[in-house]
């Protein structure tokens, strides 16, 4: 059971939460959160997750890859807000974790109550729609607030009208 959310009465700010990971899809929510944040007045969260199960080597080889692994992800997270701050002149909150991805989506929203609505895109791949939105259409794998998927093949001007 997920905590009532803060909203606009409370003093809150309805908050988008983007996961940001290598997929080429994942730019496609940020975008579409962003659009919408900055049109209803809120803020975006880009989440990046590290699966901290890729360091289980011995312990040098794991410190190093995890030192990788999350400079990676800063770069990433920090190229997608510059992006964003560019396209559409919001700044968005970065949070960086190691994780089982569905499981840091869940403490997230927990922890920030202003955050009120999960965006993911679909992959245009043939083998599905990435590996996000399969966990949400999976029956044991809701999430606590609402989720919009937005189509990986929708152009920045159809995000744009839509929001």
């Amino acid at each position: 059971m997920v905590s009532k959310r803060l909203g606009r009465d409370a003093g809150g700010r309805r908050k988008f939460l983007a996961i940001v990971d290598e997929t080429p899809e994942c730019g496609r929510a940020a975008a579409y959160a962003a659009r919408r944040a900055k049109a209803s007045g809120g803020a975006v969260v880009f989440l990046y997750v590290i699966d901290a199960a890729d360091f289980t080597q011995w312990l040098g080889v794991g410190d190093i890859m995890r030192a990788e692994a999350q400079e990676e992800a800063q770069t990433r997270l920090s190229r997608l807000a510059e992006e964003i701050r560019t396209a559409v002149g919001i700044e968005a909150e970065t949070i960086l974790v190691e994780g089982k991805t569905a499981d840091e989506i869940r403490t997230l929203i927990e922890a920030d109550r202003e955050i009120a609505i999960l965006v993911l895109a679909a992959s245009d791949a043939s083998d599905g729609p990435g590996p996000l939105v399969s966990a949400v259409a999976g029956s044991g794998s809701a999430f606590p607030i609402p989720v919009t998927i937005v189509p990986a093949t929708l152009s920045d001007e159809e995000i744009e009208s839509l929001c």
